[in-house]
């Protein structure tokens, strides 16, 4: 039973959060799925547009479901990202509510970049996929399996606010 609620859980979260980039002052918050090796989890991020085409903002993810070899620590499943994104959306011009934002974060576990595209159907809600890979581990020897976790290429899914 307990099963089945985290998956209604999960999907009922994913299905929170897409808009297109419109410029100053334009906030955005994705709630998502997280998906990569021994783990899934959830996403949840905010952008604040700063110019035209630039936003800055702040994501979290956490991992629930956990290989049972791996650690099940707070700390080893918890990762907070400052996040920098040049949206494109306007400048590749595809359609109005369609926008592609490239990116950098600095989270407590590495430094990376991740690649957005998120498409709203309505002013306010849309779906969005985002890919994160890391460029520097903090760790640079061996990494402990549970450090492995956010030092990985991750998808998230889910969905869209503009607020």
């Amino acid at each position: 039973m307990q099963k089945i609620i985290l998956l209604v859980t999960i999907l009922t979260v994913s299905l929170c959060n897409s808009q297109a980039f419109m410029g100053v002052n334009d906030n955005k918050l994705q709630l998502g799925t997280n998906l990569q090796n021994n783990a899934t989890g959830f996403n949840i991020s905010y952008d604040y547009g700063l110019g035209e085409n630039i936003s800055v903002g702040i994501s979290s993810s956490y991992a629930l479901s956990i290989d049972e070899e791996l650690s099940k620590s707070f700390t080893d499943r918890f990762d907070l990202k400052a996040r920098f994104n040049a949206n494109l959306g306007n400048v590749i011009n595809v359609d109005d509510n369609f926008d592609v934002y490239p990116g950098l974060n600095l989270s407590l576990k590495n430094f990376g970049g991740h690649l957005g595209v998120r498409y709203f159907f309505t002013n306010g809600f849309g779906v969005y996929t985002e890919f994160n890979v890391p460029f520097a581990k903090y760790n640079t020897e061996i990494l402990e399996p549970s450090e492995k976790l956010h030092n990985q290429f991750t998808v998230n899914l889910g969905a869209s606010f503009n607020l």
